[in-house]
């Protein structure tokens, strides 16, 4: 999860992008609240600066910018310096963990959900959102990563890719969500979350470590 310096130098432009473009980021977070519990304890991974954390109810985030970490904290998360893949938490210490376009930037994808595995309890739940590489969107984001100050050394997946990685982890039950269809004008794109996916760029998938049943 090293590819963050640009996070730390630029927070400003990174919040003002949810400004910019409220209509996504409403749109991505009615796709996560529809999978995410409503109950337990949670954690954001690569929480940012607390954009989806803090309108999502997870009062917990982990990242390893500090500038990020600052901005979280100041909208109410209580934060914890770290990356993905080397998790400073406890084993089987939340109900759910949370990660929103936060995969791209993870050094390896079976380390971090390794973890995420140990520090849930039995029965508990992943809740990744992501642009799917496939999707014409993830398709533009790939061509003009070296033109984008955050998303240059990004690593974008496929739902294959992250299908796989969770099952190969110990996840079940994988159930998906879609928004952000292609044709749709900003103003309008995504109000209405479809299951599946194939159409929408940001995909949201849920996931649950097996309980004791």
């Amino acid at each position: 999860m090293g590819r963050t310096s640009a996070f730390d130098e630029y927070p400003e432009p990174y919040d003002q992008w949810f400004e910019n473009h409220a209509a996504y980021y409403q749109a991505e977070l009615a796709a996560i609240r529809q999978l995410l519990p409503v109950s337990g304890t949670g954690i954001e991974i690569g929480v940012g600066s607390g954009q989806f954390s803090a309108p999502l109810g997870v009062r917990n985030g982990l990242d390893p910018s500090p500038a990020m970490l600052a901005r979280a904290r100041a909208r109410g998360i209580a934060t914890i310096q770290g990356i993905a893949e080397y998790l400073p938490l406890r084993t089987a210490a939340f109900d759910y963990v949370l990660f929103v376009t936060t995969i791209c930037f993870l050094d390896s994808l079976k380390p971090a959900l390794d973890e995420v595995f140990r520090i849930l309890v039995r029965g508990g739940s992943v809740v990744i959102g992501f642009i799917d590489k496939e999707s014409p969107l993830g398709k533009v984001y790939e061509q003009r990563r070296d033109d984008s100050r955050f998303y240059r050394n990004a690593r974008f997946h496929t739902v294959d890719e992250v299908s796989d990685a969770l099952r190969t982890a110990g996840f079940i039950r994988l159930v998906f969500l879609q928004t952000l269809f292609p044709g749709e004008d900003e103003a309008v794109s995504g109000q209405n979350p479809a299951e599946g996916h194939g159409d929408g760029a940001f995909v949201v998938v849920r996931a649950e470590k097996p309980g004791n049943t």
